[in-house]
């Protein structure tokens, strides 16, 4: 039975979660293991929806196996993090999606929700703001940026807002310009500076994602390969064009 296990109790108050799926850039997955590791969260919850690959991940300096899509949490900054190591594919991204959804608005939780638009690079890469329910209200709050032309997001992190909306569950999706074919951590350190820290109310380090981008590529490169090779696995923006 599709469900969500918790492995402990975190005394947490109407938490906001940063999702990090994979997809263009890897930026959402960059973004999400920068701030699980930078606060060393906890393991809170493991994601058991249909569908999803049936493989077991592990973790250097442990025996321990683990699933592939978790849930960190840390009680101190009211923060939840979702952290996947596998695609999640387009037949079950709506399952998959039903199955986070449900447990976020059982639980009160405003996910933040990563996508990367494939651009040419530039010096600094533009972020946007859409959302869900009053989800807006946060955007301007924290002055970010309508996009500036029609377009949609697909793949799992589409189909969870989607289905935010369908329920009307406030949630923030987050989408940043970056590179189409490689693993792009300046793009992922927009997000956290432009917008998860402000809305999630937290600061982390970030520079060290500049720093060490070429270490962070290689460390990315198998499962970058994995999305290109299936890239309607991916989560992505793209525009549609004025008349769609």
């Amino acid at each position: 039975m599709a469900h969500i296990e918790t492995h402990s109790e975190l005394d947490l108050e109407s938490p906001v979660l940063v999702e990090g799926l994979p997809g263009v850039g890897l930026v959402g997955k960059i973004a999400t293991d920068h701030i699980i590791n930078s606060f060393e969260m906890e393991h809170f919850a493991s994601c058991h929806c249909e569908g999803l690959p049936r493989v077991a991940t592990y973790e250097a300096g442990s025996h321990q196996i683990r699933p592939p899509i978790r849930i960190y949490g840390d009680e101190r900054r009211d923060l939840l993090a979702l952290q996947s190591d596998v695609p999640v594919s387009p037949e079950t991204a709506p399952s998959f999606a039903s199955c986070v959804t449900g447990w976020l608005d059982e639980h009160d939780v405003t996910p933040i929700c990563l996508s990367g638009l494939p651009a040419e690079k530039d010096d600094v890469p533009k972020m946007y703001g859409i959302g869900t329910g009053d989800s807006d209200e946060l955007l301007d709050e924290h002055d970010i940026d309508a996009p500036d032309q029609n377009g949609l997001i697909s793949g799992p992190t589409g189909a969870l807002l989607a289905e935010a909306g369908e329920h009307e569950l406030g949630a923030v999706g987050l989408i940043v310009q970056s590179n189409k074919q490689f693993p792009d951590p300046e793009a992922a350190r927009i997000l956290l500076l432009e917008g998860i820290e402000p809305i999630a109310g937290i600061s982390v380090e970030t520079e060290s994602l500049v720093e060490k981008a070429e270490e962070i590529a290689d460390a990315k490169e198998n499962l970058a390969k994995q999305m290109e090779q299936a890239t309607q696995e991916s989560s992505q923006a793209q525009p549609l064009g004025m008349y769609q």
